[in-house]
């Protein structure tokens, strides 16, 4: 948690990964916008047993899953400029290659019914309004990645 706290300061910029993880060990695409979100989801998650791999635009995730086939979970930001959560989504699920990994929406948008509706109508396996609990996503993505 440290070292990621301490690049930002350094550069600014949240790690976009981290060190290749051993053989076997599962992978988790954080999706966000924000360099803040990144940085807070990475110090949440970085104790489980995973490799982080940050990315902060829609295109960007697109891009790591052609890159990398083998993410056990998305954590997806739904408001991002360009290509949205939701429309990220859509294009994750259309592939056949990526269509079975589960997407989790964290996003400020609340967990009006609407939203919450058109997040599991775009594939998510789970909706979760920020501010989150970090012991209930740790929780949540666990499932994915034991």
């Amino acid at each position: 948690q440290l070292e990621a706290v301490e690049q930002v300061q350094r550069t600014g910029v949240p790690m976009t990964g981290t060190a290749p993880a051993p053989q076997g060990m599962p992978k988790i695409l954080v999706v966000d916008d924000q360099a803040n979100n990144l940085l807070a989801m990475s110090a949440v998650l970085s104790t489980l047993d995973q490799e982080l791999v940050a990315v902060s635009s829609g295109r960007e995730a697109l891009k790591a899953l052609l890159d990398h086939d083998d993410f056990a979970v998305i954590i997806m930001d739904v408001q991002m400029p360009d290509m949205d959560g939701y429309e990220t989504a859509a294009h994750i699920k259309r592939r056949p290659r990526t269509r079975d990994v589960p997407i989790i929406f964290l996003t400020a948008m609340g967990t009006d019914p609407e939203h919450s509706a058109r997040g599991y109508a775009a594939g998510a396996v789970d909706y979760i309004a920020k501010p989150f609990d970090p012991w209930v996503l740790r929780a949540k993505v666990a499932v994915f990645t034991s």
